[in-house]
């Protein structure tokens, strides 16, 4: 994987999650991603969670494999650098609003087949960030549990996720066309837009148009049977996607012949997943006592060999990481000896790169573009 994209160059101008993890996720497939940051860092250097030293986990978090170069943006020497280097890689990354120097057409006036992806808030150019979004799209009003009254906002900062991969796809296709045409690009990419394509792709948004409107429906699976169900040492989430998977879930908790005679009786078809659906809490009420009155271990066993989905709920703590091809050991600087993931896409090897320390690269990355590092510290223009 760290070799898919070798040679090509990236400049990254950001902060917080979207664009970050958009530069990582093409700096974990082999690009070589320079993160830029103002003297100091920017304010996703600090930003919680921290290690004990002081040191940002979601800043290491989001860059790993990255180069680090700091810079005065405020100088006009220092934004000479940043021109300079964005015009040598050619590819530029960003979130940073209300820098004119930092845009497409001051940029791609030195480089005229650039391609810029610029993240914004809204399509009007306007900021938003992750959870004013989510709040106003409205999965907020759909989540928790029925007799909720207010919004249950989620912790996963999900818009800011699928921002920064369709980011990396945006760059990555661009960059196959310029290799075609010779032709650069100018991408902006609305974070609000991408959680309003997210809910009209997932019908959302039409099901509303139709005069449907969602309700809050706490752990149940909507328009099908899942639910989470009370065992003896902790809770455990279930689905039933197919009639297969339920016709197991009903056999190994030895419900079947009643279920099918609650189906004769309520003349629904249990085959079907609206008819899962509509009578859901019945069938949770036969299937609740089957659970509440075995361990983890005893679901575990008895659930085994059988196509039903299920897993128990667990804490961050829970989970192992030894045991996961997916996480690296890393000796993290500022940070210590931690487990950090690679890429998810698997061809073999995969390897996590520690996130630099801020402005580590800056002397090498200069002298790439015949730059005196030296000479510029000294008058302040980088760290």
């Amino acid at each position: 994987m760290l070799g898919m994209l070798e040679g090509l160059r990236i400049v990254e101008v950001s902060s917080f999650v979207a664009a970050p993890l958009g530069g990582m996720t093409l700096a974990q497939l082999g690009a070589d991603v320079i993160r830029v940051d103002p003297l100091g860092g920017a304010a996703d250097t600090s930003r919680w969670p921290l290690a004990p030293s002081g040191t940002s986990l979601l800043w290491t978090g989001m860059n790993k494999g990255k180069r680090s170069v700091t810079v005065d943006f405020r100088s006009p020497e220092g934004r000479e650098v940043v021109t300079r280097l964005a015009a040598d890689a050619g590819i530029v990354l960003t979130n940073a609003v209300g820098r004119g120097w930092l845009g497409y057409e001051a940029l791609s006036a030195v480089r005229p087949d650039l391609i810029h992806l610029q993240i914004e808030g809204r399509p009007d150019g306007s900021a938003a960030v992750d959870y004013t979004v989510n709040a106003e799209i409205g999965f907020p009003l759909v989540t928790g549990p029925v007799d909720h009254a207010g919004p249950v906002s989620h912790v996963l900062p999900a818009w800011d996720v699928a921002c920064g991969l369709y980011a990396a796809v945006g760059l990555l296709a661009a960059e196959r066309r310029r290799a075609r045409r010779g032709e650069g690009a100018q991408i902006k990419l609305p974070l609000y837009d991408v959680a309003l394509a997210t809910a009209g792709n997932l019908g959302f948004l039409a099901e509303a148009q139709l005069g449907e409107e969602r309700p809050r429906i706490g752990n149940y699976l909507y328009g099908g049977f899942g639910r989470d169900f009370a065992v003896g040492d902790g809770r455990v989430m279930v689905v039933a996607l197919t009639t297969r998977h339920f016709t197991d879930l009903c056999e190994v908790t030895g419900v079947a012949e009643t279920v099918a005679e609650l189906g004769r009786m309520l003349r629904a078809d249990f085959s079907v997943d609206g008819d899962r659906y509509r009578h859901r809490e019945a069938l949770a009420a036969l299937l609740a006592p089957w659970f509440e009155c075995r361990t983890l271990a005893d679901v575990e066993k008895a659930l085994a060999g059988t196509s039903v989905l299920w897993a128990p709920y667990k804490r961050f703590s829970e989970l192992d990481l030894e045991g996961s091809p997916l996480m690296n050991e890393i000796d993290q600087p500022g940070v210590g000896r931690v487990r950090a993931p690679a890429i998810p896409l698997n061809t073999g090897e995969r390897t996590a790169v520690p996130a630099p320390e801020l402005g580590e690269h800056t002397d090498a990355v200069l002298a790439s573009l015949g730059m005196d590092a030296d000479e510029l510290r000294a008058r302040g223009v980088v760290a």
